[in-house]
């Protein structure tokens, strides 16, 4: 970016370009219309010393001194800060258009055509002598001019004698009456939040000079990008656009775990709303001010123990945030909660952070979409997803375009899965930038303080140590609640006195003490009021133990302790109706919703119900149950509940399940085009279909009575899978969790592998049963996850005759299809297909520990793959224009060479992917390999110094060293993969290799069409 610059003799002059957006300093910006192209002032005009003649110069005139009248130095107008001749700065600047505008101070509309010296004729009523010219000047029929009205936080309008007329705020009624623009859109909201076709429609009835830009100019009104090809037509540039803007909006929807805003409203809906006096005192303290007003101070850890409030003062300060960042900055914030299996681990964290930010700022999805354009969903969902995610949230911190940005996460301490991990993320990048500040909050824990001393620049906020604050914070809380008890309940003012006074002496300081009690004196008479005040002792534990005894004494105790059981030990919060499915006294009152009800009610202390969900009012709730109660909740231990989940949950499903549930009829029904019936037939079942397997996991099999019954021959699970399999997988398909269940079946298989005889020749007729599902959802699970329905059609047609799944659901196979595909007996070797090159594959190589797999293609990149998963872990680019021919892995695989056509080896950090080191070598490499040391790399041309970075002639080279591989190789024609020379497997043309490599049990194969793909050794597959 380019920009004027005023001088002390009233002068301006053009800057260098400023290449990082953090060197550029505070400017103003033009929108105009252009005049014939010989009127207008161009780079070239300004770089020669003419162009002062052309009628456009009056206007750079006139910004730059309406900039210096605003304390600017500088300011950028489009026809002559951009060398429209250079066409990658041309292409530059129109993807950054939005982003200059965006980030001006400033932004001068000049109306040529409007004038406050005369008034234009017309029958309407106007505010202004110069309305009218107003409404129908030109600048409001121009396609740039849309994203230079909405970009700017700043924008004021001149006439054409340089008079203020007013700003877009004051003229916002007019605005919005001639373009049709939401007012919420003229005043900063997030543009996103309008659908395509909405902000598609805001551009009717404007035009461009070149029919191309009339996409381009739209490019930051989406947040995508795309390089110009003025040429293409119209209808080339706005498939392109529309095309990118539906790449941005599935990888946000396949970002999407949870919407973090809807689980703040979900929070403070189930805490009884946020008032907002008792947090204001977190404003006017002098840690949150030093993080919020000193830019070193990046990190704030806001600790305390459970109860403290800590959820609901985030909220507040979330929400005041809002109110003072405006649309000047970004802020995007996560809520943990251990007893959601969604939003309780890292991973997680990082999804939802990420989801806000590129909702705001769509335009950093690029950083996100360069890994899931090659691996769609599975990016955020594989054993690989942490690494992905936080090589992608890096990238985002450092992008140059990122806007101030507040990051605040909840409650860390219920982080379950990877919190280390987590922690030192956090203490790393809360310092990476220092447009970035961080707030965080937990428990007081001594392992999450140990890593958040790590970070610089931090701040430590302990509510013990504010307790005078918190105190007051608490009392004001307790006279909102206790006015609104009154009020509700209509107290005689001794009652009210009362309960204020018992609040006030045993509340401890406690949000949540206070909030629980006023929970039970709602549902609780007024005349009984008093009574039941002395029942309430103080502290959380107490009280959590009164209530448990209440429970224990009332008529429906151990419906009570069953559910609240159950609740403890589900992987996420589940509905009333599973509930029913789940508890067997409930069975009789399912279609008896208040009745259930009453029995949430009854453990009203514990648990709250939102929208027919039920969730714990707190995570000390649960983990009273689980330390404090266990022996009352779970008197048999919490594996006989994980058992009774199981076998409830396959009770259920084996009564519900069946073909088309939903009636879709088509077979090829996307299931991203599925909507819920009203009468869901899976909403008894839809938790049992994800985490039946689980519970099983989880439960108690070491007595060989519930063993027998689960995992035998004709046990509960081999009757299951007979009978039901094709329809679960159905079901997992209609609740869009297919990977789930490919991890439930891994696991499921992996329990089978426990009992010691999966591999023995005589396994039974169950473990083949499990072995041959686990390689038929593998095999299937694109289609059936796209289409529900191809479970049926696909899946069958398409699996080995002798399959097990095949053959107990043979009368579901398509009756009518005449011509079949010739399939073998068994399953191919072919574990998985891994897509991703866009051209031809030239070298694989494993790692020397088998566990990942290195491509190099024409496509001029070189990808790294989980040879288990088949996930790409990295994409990476660096060589210039030429293909990429050779790669292999370091004997210590920690690094990784590739060769291209370009003449340079690369050596790179296999892990993270950076590029160490560029060797000229001066020729095209093939076959190239590291010697033992990783000093030096072996080619067919000779031996090069990694460190001496050139090429010796030595006869070694000719002999490059080869992985062992235990007897997997290709045949001479590459028509057969073989073990010790004995044919084994024959490929189909389309995975007949272009380049192969081998190690352990395991073959890498490459495809002329960019496929790349892995096939394990056959023996386990011939036991079958």
């Amino acid at each position: 970016m380019r920009l004027l610059q005023w001088s002390n003799n009233t002068e301006f002059s053009l800057t260098n370009d400023l290449a990082d957006d953090e060197a550029i300093p505070p400017y103003a910006i033009l929108s105009h219309t252009w005049g014939a192209d010989t009127e207008e002032v161009t780079f070239e005009d300004l770089t020669n010393g003419t162009g002062e003649g052309k009628p456009g110069f009056k206007k750079i005139q006139f910004c730059g001194e309406q900039a210096r009248k605003d304390g600017l130095q500088y300011f950028w107008i489009d026809t002559c800060c951009i060398n429209k001749a250079n066409h990658a700065e041309l292409s530059q600047a129109i993807n950054s258009m939005f982003r200059w505008y965006c980030n001006a101070s400033r932004c001068y509309v000049y109306l040529s055509d409007v004038s406050t010296a005369r008034r234009k004729a017309s029958d309407e009523p106007s505010e202004f002598p110069w309305e009218p010219a107003f409404r129908v000047s030109k600048w409001f029929t121009r396609g740039w001019t849309l994203q230079e009205l909405l970009a700017p936080s700043s924008v004021e309008f001149f006439s054409q004698e340089q008079k203020r007329l007013g700003d877009k705020g004051s003229l916002r009624r007019q605005i919005h009456e001639i373009t049709g623009i939401p007012n919420s859109a003229l005043q900063g909201a997030c543009l996103s939040q309008f659908s395509v076709n909405e902000r598609l429609s805001w551009k009717e009835g404007r035009h461009t000079k070149l029919e191309e830009d009339g996409a381009y100019s739209l490019l930051g009104i989406f947040g995508v990008y795309i390089p110009p090809i003025y040429g293409e037509g119209t209808r080339g540039a706005f498939k392109r656009l529309l095309d990118e803007i539906s790449k941005l909006e599935k990888c946000i929807k396949d970002l999407r775990l949870t919407d973090p805003s809807d689980d703040k409203k979900r929070i403070e809906e189930t805490k009884g709303g946020l008032l907002a006096n008792p947090y204001h005192w977190i404003l006017k303290n002098p840690d949150f001010q030093q993080w919020r007003d000193n830019q070193q101070s990046r990190l704030l850890w806001i600790k305390g123990d459970p109860g403290k409030g800590k959820t609901m003062l985030l909220c507040g300060i979330i929400n005041e945030l809002h109110k003072s960042i405006a649309n000047t900055a970004l802020l995007t914030y996560f809520f943990c909660q251990a007893t959601d299996s969604r939003i309780n681990n890292a991973t997680a964290v990082l999804r939802g952070l990420l989801y806000l930010l590129v909702k705001q700022q769509p335009l950093l999805v690029s950083h996100i979409r360069k890994k899931h354009d090659y691996a769609g969903k599975v990016l955020f969902k594989d054993a690989n997803a942490w690494v992905a995610l936080s090589e992608v949230f890096t990238d985002v911190l450092r992008d140059p375009s990122l806007n101030t940005t507040y990051f605040i996460i909840d409650a860390l301490d219920e982080c379950v899965t990877d919190l280390p991990k987590l922690l030192d993320f956090i203490a790393k990048q809360s310092s990476a930038s220092s447009r970035v500040k961080w707030i965080v909050s937990s428990r007081n824990w001594s392992d999450i303080e140990e890593q958040l001393e790590r970070a610089d620049h931090k701040v430590r906020l302990s509510l013990e140590l504010n307790a005078e604050s918190v105190s007051t914070a608490v009392s004001i809380f307790i006279k909102q609640k206790v006015s609104q008890l009154a009020q509700q309940k209509n107290y005689s003012e001794r009652t009210r006195d009362a309960v204020l006074e018992h609040l006030a002496s045993n509340a401890n300081d406690t949000f949540l003490w206070v909030a629980l009690v006023c929970q039970t004196l709602k549902a609780t008479s007024k005349r009984n009021v008093l009574k039941k005040l002395g029942s309430f002792p103080p502290g959380l534990d107490c009280l959590y133990e009164r209530m448990m005894q209440q429970i224990s004494k009332s008529d429906d105790a151990e419906l009570c302790k069953q559910t609240l059981a159950l609740i403890t030990l589900v992987y996420r919060p589940i509905t009333l109706e599973e509930l029913a499915a789940l508890v067997e006294q409930l069975e009789d009152i399912a279609d008896d919703p208040e009745s259930i009800r009453e029995i949430i009610s009854l453990c009203g202390s514990f648990l709250t119900l939102r929208e027919e969900t039920i969730y714990f009012v707190h995570q000390s709730a649960k983990d009273f149950l689980l330390a404090r109660a266990a022996e009352v909740v779970f008197p048999s231990g919490r594996k006989d509940v994980h058992y009774t989940i199981f076998v409830r949950s396959l009770k259920i499903l084996s009564r519900t399940l069946q073909r088309d549930m939903y009636g879709l009829g088509a077979l090829g029904y996307p299931v991203k085009d599925v909507k819920q019936p009203d009468l869901d037939p899976l909403a008894a079942s839809r938790y049992s279909s994800i985490y039946w397997v689980d519970h099983l996991y989880d439960s108690n099999l070491t007595s060989s009575a519930s063993y027998n019954n689960a995992l035998h021959n004709g046990g509960i699970v081999d009757m299951f899978l007979q009978k039901k399999f094709l329809y679960w997988l159905e079901a997992l398909s209609l609740c869009k969790s297919v990977p789930k269940g490919v991890a439930s079946v891994e696991k499921l298989w992996l329990l089978i592998q426990k009992r010691g005889d999966a591999s023995a020749r005589d396994a039974s007729a169950f473990t083949k049963l499990v072995k041959d599902a686990h390689r038929f959802i593998m095999y299937h699970k694109g289609a059936i996850e796209h289409s529900a329905l191809q479970a049926y059609i696909s899946a069958l047609l398409f699996s080995p005759t002798k399959s097990c799944i095949r053959r107990h659901f043979q009368h579901e196979e398509p009756k009518r299809l005449t011509i079949k595909p010739a399939i073998s007996d068994g399953w191919s070797a072919c574990l998985s297909t891994l897509e991703g090159h866009s051209n031809s594959v030239k070298s694989v190589a494993f790692s020397h520990d088998s566990t990942r797999l290195a491509s190099a293609s024409d496509d001029r990149t070189v990808k790294i793959w989980d040879a288990s998963s088949g996930a790409c872990l990295s994409t990476l680019e660096g060589h210039s224009n030429y293909s990429v021919r050779s790669v292999a892995f370091s004997h210590d695989s920690t690094r990784l060479a590739s060769a291209s056509n370009d003449y340079t080896v690369k050596i790179w950090d296999a892990s993270s992917g950076a590029c160490l080191s560029t060797l000229d070598v001066g020729r095209g490499l093939e076959n190239i390999s590291f010697d033992t040391t990783g000093s030096y790399l072996y080619t067919t041309s000779g031996t090069i110094s990694i460190s001496a970075t050139r090429l010796v002639p030595t006869p070694i080279a000719t002999d490059p060293q080869t992985l062992e591989c235990e007897g997997l190789a290709l045949s001479s024609d590459r028509t057969w993969i073989t073990r010790d020379s004995k044919k084994l497997v024959w490929l189909p043309s389309e995975y007949r290799p272009s380049c192969s490599a081998a190690s352990g049990k395991k073959i890498g194969i490459g495809v002329g069409t960019g496929r790349v793909w892995i096939c394990e050794s056959v023996l386990d597959i011939e036991r079958l």
